[in-house]
């Protein structure tokens, strides 16, 4: 796009689900947990706390003052565990506004994200951080408006309950959906509300058919979904782009590289989410 304020960019910091697994291979998909930018228009919205944000918190520093708008899926540890270690919340002079669900049992996003910052988990409480932080609870199918760009969200399929959201601006949308599994029957319809007509789709793919009906290790329940769901949902929610994301720690390199040459051949305008991968919506 041609400047600031026409940008609608996404940067993905952390692909993965469950735990971080760096190593030798997995360099090229990377190794962090969720954590995925989107710059739009003059506003930087972050979808997840993985340990993806960490990485995205360090390059930051040098555009101090920041402010942006951080959304999450859910609390489960892989989507909240960098959030302790994000510098610019420590630093005076940046604002961050922060929105998620509340959980089954009443608890809030700002509650849970303080309770992981208390002894004896963690050495410091969330009070340390001297940026201006504003918590908002939201609920599925409740529309966040930031200037120009507007945040819809819808209820996903995940124990404990998650968020998907998706982000328009100027005729653009770009949707993330993750944790969240399909349903045995039918296409989940909260899902194709969210992902209609949208240039890009970021959907959780942890699993193959193949893992998921595994009769010695069934990951029916587990609450995530395969890349072969992901492709009925984007052929009728007439996507543009696939972005296969949360991959199993266990998928290495080679294993992905794989799966991208299956997916490629039933819907080719797919990718897999890879860290430092940056996707202009309007080249799309």
């Amino acid at each position: 796009m041609s400047s600031n304020g026409d940008r609608f960019e996404i940067k993905f910091w952390g692909v993965r689900g469950s735990i971080p697994c760096p190593g030798t291979q997995t360099v090229r998909y990377g190794g962090n947990t969720t954590c995925v930018e989107m710059r739009v228009g003059r506003e930087r919205l972050i979808f997840d706390g993985g340990t993806g944000l960490r990485i995205l918190g360090d390059s930051l520093l040098p555009e101090m003052p920041v402010t942006g708008h951080l959304f999450f899926t859910h609390s489960h540890w892989d989507h909240i565990q960098g959030f302790p270690f994000f510098a610019p919340a420590f630093i005076p002079g940046n604002k961050f506004h922060i929105y998620g669900l509340p959980a089954p049992n009443g608890a809030t996003i700002k509650q849970r994200l303080h309770d992981q910052m208390l002894h004896p988990n963690f050495p410091v409480p969330l009070q340390i951080m001297q940026a201006n932080l504003e918590f908002y609870d939201i609920e599925a199918k409740e529309l966040v408006q930031i200037n120009d760009v507007t945040v819809e969200t819808g209820r996903l399929n995940h124990p404990g309950e998650a968020l998907g959201y998706r982000v328009t601006y100027q005729g653009l949308a770009a949707v993330f959906v993750t944790d969240t599994e399909h349903f045995p029957d039918s296409l989940d319809n909260n899902v194709l509300h969210l992902a209609r007509d949208a240039e890009v789709l970021i959907i959780d793919t942890t699993y193959t058919d193949e893992e998921y009906h595994d009769p010695k290790s069934s990951k029916v329940g587990w609450g995530h979904s395969t890349w072969q769901e992901a492709v009925k949902i984007a052929k009728v929610a007439n996507v543009k782009k696939l972005v296969l994301f949360h991959h199993d720690p266990a998928h290495n390199d080679a294993f992905l590289d794989n799966i991208k040459l299956q997916v490629q051949k039933v819907f080719p305008n797919t990718l897999l989410a890879q860290e430092g991968l940056v996707i202009d919506l309007s080249l799309v």
